[in-house]
Order: C-alpha cells, then sequence, then structure tokens
C-alpha cells in the first residue's frame, strides 16, 4: 500500500467533497426525535437524508447497493451494500440524526451556521458523526483507487443515535439476511483523546434517564405565609438527590451502580493518564479557579469512563430569575442523566433508581420517577493481534505517533447491540471528537486533518482485514 498516495485521495476528497457537504448538512436542523417530537412533519429529517442518499449514489463505487429504509413510525435508515473479495463482511455504523441547539454559542457562530476557521469546521453534527457516511466510502474509494482488496461493506446510517437508538434493533432485525455475519465493526461515532495519534475505544457508559417530580401543593402561595409550614419541594428533591450521590465528592454512592473495574482499564487509564497529562481536564472550557474533581489524572480518567455519575441537565417549575416572586413553589422537576458502568444492566439501574427516588418520600410529598431512556454500556473485546498492530500500524503512518486507547464517557447503544449479536467480532469504535470539540454543546467543531487521517486509517483497517480475515480466534 502506498500511504502517501492513499492519504492524497482522503485529502482532495475531504477537500473537495466531503467539507461542502458537510457545510450543507450542518445548516439542516435535524434533531433527533426526543429533542423534536414533530420532526417527521417538520421534513429535516428527511432533507438531512436526501443530501447524504444522493451524494452516496452519485460515486463511482463498482457494485454498490444503496437503499433508503423506513419502516412505519419510525426515523429513516440508510443501508449501503459494497461488494468485496472473498465471502466476510466489514460492518461500518454512523448516524444522521443530531442534539439540540443548546445555548453559549460564540456570537459569530451558531448551530445551524457552518464556519471554517482555520482546521475546524464549526457547527452541530459534523462531527458527531455527519461525516460518517462521507468518510466510509471514501475509504473504499480510496483502495479502489490504489487497486486494493479488501472484504464486502455494509454501512448502516441511522437516524435516532441521539434519542438512545430505539429503532435501530428492528432495522437490524429488518435486514438480518442482507447484512450477514461480519467479523469487522466500524464504528466512527467516538472520540479522540487527542489530535495526535489514532485512539481506539475500549468501552462506553450505559445510561439511564429521566424525569424526577417533586409535588408539595396544588398550587403556589405566598412564601411569608408557607414557609416554615410547607416543606420546599426543591429542599425534598435535594434530599432525595443524596440517597444516590455524596454530593460533596460526586461519588455514586448506591452499590447497585457501580461495578469492579476491570484491571486491565486501570492500568489502560494510568496509561492514558500519561499520554494526556493535563489534557486529561483542561480541554474543558472552566472558569478561572475552577479545578476538576480528583488530582490524581488516571482516576478522572476511570471517573469519565468506568464510574457512574450524576448530571441534572433540565428543570421545571423555576420561573426564570425576572419573574420569580415571593412564592413557595408547589412543584420542582428535574431531568437526570446518569451515566453507568459499561457492564452494568441499565434496565436493572432504571428501575432500581425509580425505587430509591420514589420510597418513603419526606413528609409525604408526590414523588415521581419517570424513567424515560436505558441504554446498554460496551466493553470491547481484546483485539486479535494482527488488527492491534495494524491500528498501531495506521496511527504511526497517518499520525506519527503509536496508537492509544482509552474508554469513553458517553454512549453508542449500537455497540452492546451488535456485540451481543455478533459475539465474535472484532470492533473499531473511534472517532473525530477531541479536545474542546464540544460535542452536544455550544461551539460544536470538527478537527478536519483528523478527519482525513481517519479515514486513511480506516482504509488501512478494512485492506488488513482483507489479508488477515482467515486469521482464527487467538492467532
Amino acid at each position: 500500500m502506498n500511504s502517501d498516495k492513499l492519504y492524497a485521495f482522503c485529502d482532495e476528497m475531504w477537500e473537495r467533497q466531503i467539507i461542502p457537504q458537510l457545510c450543507e448538512y450542518i445548516k439542516i436542523p435535524n434533531k433527533s426525535p426526543m429533542f423534536d417530537a414533530d420532526w417527521e412533519q417538520r421534513g429535516y429529517m428527511t432533507e438531512a437524508m436526501d443530501l447524504i442518499e444522493h451524494w452516496v449514489r452519485a460515486q463511482p463505487i463498482t457494485g454498490m447497493k444503496v437503499d433508503r429504509i423506513q419502516l412505519e413510525g419510525r426515523t429513516p435508515l440508510l443501508f449501503i451494500e459494497i461488494p468485496g473479495k472473498g465471502d466476510d463482511t466489514i460492518l461500518m455504523y454512523g448516524h444522521m440524526d443530531k442534539q439540540p441547539e443548546m445555548i453559549g454559542w460564540a456570537v459569530d457562530l451558531s448551530p445551524w451556521k457552518p464556519v471554517l476557521a482555520g482546521d475546524k469546521l464549526y457547527g452541530r453534527g459534523g462531527a458527531d458523526d455527519g461525516y460518517a457516511t462521507y468518510a466510509s466510502l471514501t475509504a473504499v474509494m480510496a483502495l479502489a483507487e490504489r487497486g486494493i482488496d479488501h472484504s464486502r461493506v455494509v454501512v448502516v446510517i441511522e437516524g435516532c443515535e441521539e434519542s438512545g437508538s430505539y429503532d435501530l434493533p428492528f432495522y437490524i432485525n429488518h435486514l438480518a439476511d442482507r447484512i450477514g455475519n461480519p467479523s469487522l465493526v466500524v464504528c466512527l461515532d467516538s472520540g479522540c483523546g487527542n489530535y495526535d495519534q489514532l485512539w481506539l475505544t475500549t468501552s462506553l457508559r450505559g445510561l439511564a434517564g429521566g424525569t424526577l417530580k417533586v409535588k408539595v401543593l396544588e398550587e403556589g402561595v405566598h412564601s411569608g405565609d408557607a414557609s416554615g409550614i410547607v416543606p420546599s419541594s426543591f429542599r425534598i428533591l435535594r434530599n432525595l438527590l443524596d440517597r444516590i450521590e455524596d454530593s460533596s465528592t460526586g461519588k455514586i454512592h448506591a452499590d447497585v451502580l457501580n461495578v469492579e473495574i476491570p484491571a486491565e482499564r486501570r492500568a489502560q487509564a494510568k496509561q492514558s493518564a500519561e499520554v494526556l497529562g493535563s489534557h486529561v481536564y483542561d480541554k474543558f472550557p472552566w472558569p478561572p479557579g475552577m479545578q476538576p474533581m480528583a488530582g490524581d489524572l488516571s482516576e478522572l480518567v476511570l471517573n469519565r469512563t468506568w464510574r457512574p455519575t450524576l448530571s441534572v441537565t433540565g428543570a421545571d417549575g423555576l420561573p426564570e430569575l425576572g419573574s420569580a416572586g415571593n412564592v413557595l413553589r408547589p412543584q420542582t422537576s428535574v431531568k437526570l442523566s446518569i451515566r453507568l458502568p459499561p457492564t452494568l444492566d441499565p434496565v436493572i439501574a432504571s428501575h432500581k433508581l425509580k425505587e430509591m427516588l420514589e420510597q418513603n418520600p419526606p413528609y409525604g410529598a408526590k414523588v415521581e420517577f419517570e424513567i424515560e431512556k436505558s441504554s446498554q454500556g460496551w466493553a470491547a473485546p481484546s483485539l486479535k493481534p494482527w488488527l492491534a498492530d495494524t491500528i498501531d500500524t495506521a496511527s504511526k503512518t497517518y499520525f506519527g505517533p503509536s496508537s492509544a486507547a482509552m474508554g469513553e464517557g458517553g454512549t453508542i447503544p449500537f455497540m452492546g447491540m451488535l456485540q451481543e449479536r455478533f459475539p465474535d467480532a472484532q470492533f473499531v469504535v473511534t472517532g473525530l471528537l477531541g479536545p474542546k470539540s464540544n460535542a452536544h454543546g455550544p461551539n460544536e467543531f470538527l478537527h478536519i486533518p483528523t478527519g482525513k487521517k481517519l479515514t486513511a486509517a480506516m482504509a488501512k483497517v478494512m485492506s488488513d482485514h482483507y489479508v488477515n480475515r482467515g486469521t482464527p480466534v487467538g492467532a
């Protein structure tokens, strides 16, 4: 493989086609169904899928089949089949739905406005992960352009990942015969510890989410009259959250939400901390004087990848400050997002959370925890030696330094589902979401040089997969 020419092809495709395509894609506010109940009527999901599908069909890939499928009442899915040599299959995955706008964008930026600034492309959804379709097909074309063989490739692009991928199992079952039995799964929806080397994701946390509601009155009353007699719904809510989390440390002390962290992952966290140094935490937009939750960098890595954490992501029942009168409010509701260890069953965790929050409410308050989503985490199987060597070689070839591996704090429900369905498959989970890229938040960006290098690296993985696809397990 002539790595220089292969990279040159990827570089040209990014400059000539992928970046312009992503600019158009960013303009479309195709929010995931969880964040836009009227997504189907608005038509933005259709518009985004039209854009991607039109580009895919225009690519000169011999024998490629493209199907756009939309089961009744579900988000659309793009299914691409590319023939290859031999009987094996590579499954490549990405999604095209987006997170909502979020406040806090810089004055010259916005979620639906693509802005090219140096080596970054700002806007919602470019790196998370609108680029996946384009990079997947470009990697295939880079090999074809050099006359390099690869196995059959199946690309699946879904439309509800940001809502927990609840539509995807139906599509996987619907397409089971056409997908086949892939021995390699490539997911481009993850992150990278830095932009200096190729990062492999070894685990993903699960997710339990829902709304906690506390009601103490039928209507608000004068605080001077009621306070001291009627307990505050906010104070009761604080008390309930104390059942789960130590507010002084952030540690989740509910045993049912913790697992034993494997020794291999502890060692990996230590190595990642050594590679990243202060970048473990200084990638975040801290205000002056703010400090991370621990001083030990490897502990911060484990906090982010293998330990449960609680985040309050929204609230209701609280008026805006300018409209806040002297009233003891009747109720407080908060949206809870609990990241779970990779190997923990999210359904069991969700129901245990509901039990812990609702039982014996203080003062007999009306307390309800409405479970809204439960997503399974994922822990990667050990890499076969050939794949570990390929990943490292690809990193050295296209990035410079050796590859690195680390768990990610986010959730990709598709990974756990695929591992259960294809237990003997190898997994390459990687992505472009690196320092300050701020997925889901304001000022989200895609780091273009990393996108080019990652595309070339995946072409290397696909080529070596074909050469080594017959290697027995453990060889």
